[in-house]
């Protein structure tokens, strides 16, 4: 494809149908309608009729395609885009004619896996991969000429199959995180989901529906048909990495969320539709039962552990059933597996103790084929997590690359494999169907050689599965979009203000020792200092630069606190990091060089220690507020949540203190300075200290890891408790518990 696909598509509207978008495709005229001509042969067929029902065409294309060309599509993996490469800075592009496509070959490497690939044009003709993951932030228009060029690619194969790209979240606020939020601040930008979580608590669910209309537009305008999005996940552990991509610990929030974010981002509440974008929703059962809040992306944390009975049923699996009522297209199971030895009983759909199989989800029969097709009604398809052939193998290390694809498409039911392009090894599984392999190789231990192959009976009902999507979709008729009116789209002011409204809506305040707002009589004559704060000192100087320019039109500044009347100070605390393991255990408390336990290969505390800082120079916080205490003066500290942090450590000095959620920094300063009135609610609760979450000799911890936090008091020691029986939420020094759904007005 050398001509620049976004500039020679062909339309053909149908009176009382979709257009067909085609850039080098054959159509097809019959009863005075248009087709695309999907199989090139020139005669209409049954696959080619968009008359007919999504999965009846799929059923009826999948008998079209060569065994090879649907092992490719059992892949999904990582792709480049040619102009934006920060994610690969040693890789040299070459750039096809049309100045929009890498067709440079490619070492890569990722935490998943490495991989030696072709071109992006070989890799769509030759290879038939229809299933990439973007990583990389473009400008819309950008984004949409690269897509129409790979569909365009995918028009001169034999076999018209759309490229199916997708994303993580691109609507938010917040850090970008490769593998979490790889993008963001090109579409309408929002909050992170937990501060779309505390806006719903404060003002109400219609945020919700103005951001999933505002993702459906978006995306769809771009032509970006597919996000790995939402979490249906409750925060439970505190120490999750992930917590902050969550909609918090409340399950009834989430249930609601669902309810309103899938029909609406996928376009109906009957399933996705032409101008809908189909969602898979993560991570089934649920991540957030941590083992003390180790993530799974390494060793330590491959388990999760149900102390509590009844656990999975009352408060993880509920946003799951959600989903599917409500028709998510797919849903990725998580990489851990159950602690079966660690673990109460849980109960599936029908009140049956649950198996707690030692495999990974993607790997686990009864919790995917049983409890989740058969028992919740899910009909779409299973996407694995990214990597679990290679490195996040958790329960199937015993099991070659091949065998591990065979087991989670033929036993667990997994129907697209996210890690690298493993077309060789999917075809190495099917071949082992009728080959002598195991005639001379024994099959491993527990294990079965049905259980371990790819049959072509399997191969149809995965690849029938994704195809339907795309048919559902509309991708098959017209899968182009036009740039230039998809800025038009993304640039809609309506969106970009909803988005502020809702960060105003994130704010919490939690406390307010007759200090806000800030008004200009307040202000009037006085001084302010602001500082932010962070664990990088580099970006909290950067930041603090950031933010006095923001004030200094409005107020009198003062770099010298010790003159201050007011101090504002942001305070943007981090801990671990998402793909490697701390030395311990993920630290919550605001602190700088902690000296804390290790933990041994069992994850029990060790007797060794190493330092732990989430917020650089958090000592002079209280240091600050002496020194302007003793002035007189007052000081607002504002608390970026992205974990349960333990705040014991700054909020005694504060006469007012405020929680956000990647939220705007001037949305923040709107609600200190008295032009937004708080009205924010905390999605989850913050933990009094170390002793609520202090994990014994064994590994146990004292307040069990799969029960949220606002239930955690029923299991914490009694000795703990105060005279108002808790013990778990940081209660601060005007009695207020910073618990699940609190939040001060003016």
């Amino acid at each position: 494809m050398a001509k620049k696909a976004s500039d020679h598509i062909v339309y053909y509207k149908n009176p009382e149908g979709p257009v067909i978008g085609t850039v080098s495709r054959k159509v097809i005229e019959k009863d005075g309608l248009y087709f695309k001509d999907l199989d090139g042969s020139g005669e209409f067929k049954p696959y080619d009729d968009w008359r007919l029902p999504a999965k009846e065409r799929a059923e009826a294309y999948i008998k079209t395609l060569t065994v090879d060309e649907k092992i490719a599509q059992l892949f999904i993996s990582d792709w480049r885009m040619g102009k934006y490469l920060s994610q690969f800075p040693d890789h040299q592009p070459k750039l096809d004619e049309s100045g929009t496509l890498d067709d440079a070959e490619f070492d890569g490497k990722t935490i998943f896996g490495k991989q030696h690939l072709p071109g992006t044009t070989d890799l769509i003709k030759n290879w038939f991969s229809r299933h990439l993951i973007l990583r990389a932030n473009p400008t819309t228009e950008d984004l949409t000429d690269w897509l129409n060029q790979l569909h365009a690619v995918a028009e001169e194969c034999e076999h018209f199959v759309p490229v199916q790209v997708v994303s993580n979240s691109r609507n938010e606020n917040g850090e970008i995180v490769f593998g979490m939020n790889d993008a963001g601040g090109v579409f309408a930008t929002w909050p992170g989901t937990l501060g779309i979580a505390a806006a719903v608590k404060g003002s109400g669910i219609e945020v919700v529906d103005q951001f999933a209309d505002c993702i459906r537009r978006e995306w769809n305008a771009v032509g970006l048909k597919k996000g790995y999005m939402y979490m249906a996940d409750i925060v439970s552990d505190p120490r999750w990495q992930r917590t902050y991509g969550t909609f918090g610990e409340d399950p009834d929030l989430i249930c609601e969320i669902f309810k309103h974010i899938i029909p609406r981002i996928q376009g109906s509440e009957n399933g996705i539709t032409s101008d809908g974008v189909a969602m898979t929703v993560k991570h089934f059962p649920g991540g957030g039962a941590r083992e003390n809040g180790f993530d799974p992306h390494y060793q330590m944390g491959q388990w999760n552990v149900y102390q509590t009975e009844g656990s999975l049923e009352k408060y993880h699996i509920p946003g799951f059933q959600v989903a599917v009522d409500h028709h998510a297209s797919s849903i990725m199971p998580y990489y851990a597996k159950p602690a079966a030895a660690k673990s109460e009983t849980q109960t599936d759909k029908n009140g049956n103790t649950m198996e707690l199989l030692p495999y990974g989800f993607a790997y686990n029969k009864p919790f995917i084929d049983e409890l989740l097709r058969k028992q919740m009604g899910f009909e779409g398809y299973i996407n694995s997590d990214t990597g679990i052939v290679h490195n996040m193998s958790w329960g199937v290390e015993m099991l070659d690359k091949p065998e591990r694809i065979g087991f989670a498409v033929n036993h667990a039911g997994v129907d697209l494999i996210s890690g690298l392009f493993d077309n060789e090894f999917g075809r190495e599984a099917y071949d082992r169907t009728s080959n002598d392999y195991y005639e001379t190789t024994p099959v491993p231990e527990g294990f079965t050689k049905e259980e371990l192959v790819l049959t072509e009976e399997v191969l149809n009902r995965a690849v029938t599965r994704t195809l339907t999507e795309m048919f559902e979709l509309g991708m098959f008729e017209n899968p182009y979009r036009d740039p230039k009116q998809a800025v038009e789209v993304v640039s809609n002011k309506a969106d970009w203000e909803n988005a502020m409204d809702a960060h105003r809506k994130s704010v919490v305040l939690l406390k307010n020792d007759d200090v806000l707002p800030l008004t200009s009589e307040k202000l009037n004559g006085k001084l302010v200092y602001a500082e932010c704060f962070n664990k990088n000192l580099e970006t909290a100087q950067k930041a603090t630069q950031s933010l006095r320019e923001q004030l200094k039109d409005s107020i009198t500044l003062t770099e010298d606190y010790t003159k201050a009347d007011y101090a504002i100070l942001f305070l943007t605390p981090s801990s671990g990091e998402y793909f490697n393991a701390t030395p311990g255990y993920l630290e919550l408390d605001l602190c700088e060089g902690k000296t804390v336990p290790d933990v041994d290969n069992e994850g029990r505390p060790a007797a060794t220690t190493h330092l732990e800082t989430t917020l650089s120079g958090v000592g002079r916080i209280a240091e600050i507020a002496r020194t302007i205490h003793d002035r007189g003066g007052k000081v607002v500290a504002n608390l970026n949540i992205t974990l349960a942090w333990e705040v014991g450590n700054v909020e005694p000095y504060c006469d007012a203190f405020l929680a956000g959620f990647d939220t705007y920094v001037s949305a923040t300063l709107d609600v200190i300075f008295g032009q937004f009135a708080p009205t924010g609610k905390l999605p989850l609760t913050l933990p009094r200290g170390d002793e609520v979450l202090k994990v014994d000799e064994n590994g146990v911890c004292i307040s069990p890891n799969d029960v949220p936090g606002y239930e955690k008091d029923a299991y914490i020691p009694d000795t703990l408790k105060d005279e108002n029986g808790k013990a778990y939420a940081y209660r601060d020094k005007v009695g207020n518990y910073y618990e699940l759904n609190f939040g001060l007005n003016y």
